[in-house]
């Protein structure tokens, strides 16, 4: 069973400079980690440096930095910098991304995938442990470079990881693996690959976390809760990364009609298409405590670090920030 309980921040309708009373709010509750996420809101390590200066106990990861939208040095500098700034309890969660965040908005050609977040990995590992760097990597080169603060506890770095290769590499040469968009239930076809050959889930020699991103709607309105939910899956699951995810997982005859309406357009036909009981696997939806409980339920399957990411809620719009305060505690294990 897990004993870390993470959030991802910051949260949506408080302001930054407003999270130090969110961050003392979510470790009174008992939160132990605060991750943060990258794709069009802010930055996955500002939020992180508040906490880190906010919350001097809290445990902090990014889920993830794009291993194609910053060259390696600076990847290595900013990880090193907040791996300065909260010695011991940061992690660096790396993985590819998508050809939306990467291409389309960042103008950077997102080709290989695959051997770009390997090579990164392997660069990161040399450089943050304080290390000369004059490689050529399959998909990039970098000559003499070391970082002038290497961090005196080097971060342990992550990977997001959907299918098999990439969960192999994780378990091959990183400190863990970080999931995303999948249900309980499917965690013993996932966890299988990080054990099975050549995989070991060895990393670095440390202990090896599981961590997943979980999207906690806590509502007891289902109707509005489903309506949110269909929109995020037809928007995730119909990107060529989480399609082929949720093929390999067996999903292939209940999302075929989803796919096919989308890439026709039809997009009130997608959401149509998407039915509540897939609804209710991929999004954890209710009130707080069944919430909580369908979470513990990914930690019991062999979850290390459960994240929720929260979603906006008619009881949250309506009651502010009391009523976050309120929530946060029945969220808490």
């Amino acid at each position: 069973m897990s004993t870390r309980w993470g959030m991802t921040v910051p949260l949506g309708g408080v302001p930054l400079a407003d999270h130090a009373a969110v961050f003392a709010a979510l470790t009174g509750a008992g939160f132990t980690d605060l991750w943060s996420s990258e794709v069009s809101g802010t930055d996955a390590f500002t939020p992180l440096t508040l906490a880190a200066a906010w919350q001097p106990r809290a445990r902090l990861g990014t889920a993830i930095a794009p291993v194609f939208t910053r060259g390696p040095a600076l990847l290595a500098q900013t990880a090193a910098a907040l791996a300065e700034a909260a010695p011991g309890r940061f992690q660096l969660g790396i993985g590819a991304s998508s050809p939306v965040v990467v291409g389309d908005w960042n103008a950077v050609d997102h080709t290989r995938p695959y051997e770009r977040t390997r090579d990164m990995l392997r660069f990161l590992r040399t450089a943050l442990a304080g290390e000369t760097v004059d490689e050529q990597y399959a998909t990039f080169a970098v000559r003499r470079f070391r970082l002038e603060r290497a961090p005196a506890v080097a971060p342990q770095i992550l990977l997001a990881a959907l299918r098999p290769g990439m969960l192999h590499l994780a378990a091959a040469e990183a400190d863990g693996v970080i999931l995303n968009w999948l249900a309980a239930s499917d965690l013993p076809q996932v966890l299988t690959e990080l054990t099975a050959p050549p995989a070991r889930a060895t990393g670095s020699g440390g202990d090896f976390d599981v961590v997943a991103r979980i999207f906690v709607c806590p509502t007891a309105d289902a109707e509005y809760a489903r309506t949110t939910a269909r929109r995020m899956i037809a928007a995730y699951l119909t990107v060529p990364a989480y399609a082929e995810f949720h093929r390999w997982l067996g999903r292939e005859d209940v999302l075929e009609p989803v796919w096919k309406a989308w890439a026709a357009g039809d997009r009130r036909a997608a959401l149509a298409a998407i039915p509540d009981d897939l609804v209710d696997d991929l999004i954890v939806h209710g009130e707080p405590e069944q919430c909580r409980d369908h979470v513990l339920a990914y930690a019991k399957a062999g979850v290390t670090v459960p994240v929720m990411a929260l979603l906006p809620t008619p009881e949250l719009t309506a009651g502010g920030p009391q009523a976050l305060s309120a929530l946060l505690p029945r969220l808490a294990p």
